[in-house]
């Protein structure tokens, strides 16, 4: 297995909500032992419940991981219980929108090994991606393990460097978003075209999921695939004709407005 280490030495998840449900889902799959995790939520599930993972119990003194899963305007509460376990050979992954590695080092101690991650919504049906960033303590072994839990609900990419994550939590961590948008817009649009609301809708969200499945697994890129679809004067040139006239300007300021968030919000 490869989570030896983890089930050897013990797991802590910090907060427990949709995220941490789907990668405590996720690792429970790949045979991480329930009795080797440790959840802190003051507020639990049922289905956390019923998961046999020690829960609001005495945490193990030097676990392989600490998971920071709480919301950001929680950290600065719930950290300081964690900080005898920093220093050492345990390393925090937090999958928190927005808070720095220097924000963890000044709370936890730069010699502690930390890496930030932006995991995305579509982890709980496990087709997430997750971008990571470890600091200068954290080891190649402890991104790898990092790595492997991460990868329980979808893909991960490493980061050459943290200043990338703004951008990818614009593209990335925002963007299901903007795809779920695009699927209540489209939809509507059908249904202005005469569609029953429910078929156009049944429409739009297979149309979205199967032309992103088809983008991940076909051998062409995007643009081959967009050309492949599109016959010479016919119904799918003509909207595109539209749509690619307004598309990539507003989605260059969309995903622009939503890196300055990020900024902002990561500088307080």
């Amino acid at each position: 297995m490869k989570f030896d280490d983890v089930a050897e030495r013990g797991l802590v998840l910090l907060g427990c909500g949709k995220m941490g449900s789907a990668m405590l889902a996720g690792w429970l799959d790949s045979g991480l032992p329930a009795a080797s995790v440790w959840v802190n939520d003051p507020f639990p599930s049922e289905w956390l419940k019923s998961q046999n993972v020690q829960l609001n119990a005495e945490l193990p003194q030097m676990p392989a991981i600490v998971l920071v899963a709480v919301k950001p305007q929680m950290m600065a509460d719930a950290l300081p219980s964690l900080k005898a376990m920093a220093g050492g050979k345990t390393v925090f992954l937090s999958v928190a929108a927005g808070i720095t590695l220097s924000v963890y080092e000044d709370m936890l101690g730069r010699d502690t090994p930390i890496i930030r991650a932006m995991p995305n919504t579509p982890a709980a049906v496990g087709q997430g991606i997750t971008a990571l960033i470890g600091n200068a303590h954290a080891s190649e072994s402890q991104i790898t393990l990092a790595q492997d839990l991460l990868s329980a609900v979808g893909q991960t990419v490493l980061l050459e460097n943290e200043s990338q994550m703004d951008a990818v939590t614009a593209v990335s961590g925002s963007g299901p978003a903007y795809v779920f948008h695009m699927i209540e817009t489209l939809a509507a649009a059908g249904a202005a075209q005469g569609l029953p609301e429910e078929l156009a809708m049944q429409l739009a969200k297979a149309t979205v999921a199967g032309s992103g499945a088809l983008a991940i697994q076909a051998a062409e890129d995007p643009a081959q695939l967009r050309i492949n679809v599109t016959s010479p004067n016919g119904t799918t040139q003509a909207g595109l004709d539209v749509l690619m006239k307004e598309l990539p300007d507003t989605m260059s300021r969309t995903v622009a407005a939503a890196a300055q968030r990020s900024k902002e919000l990561s500088n307080g």
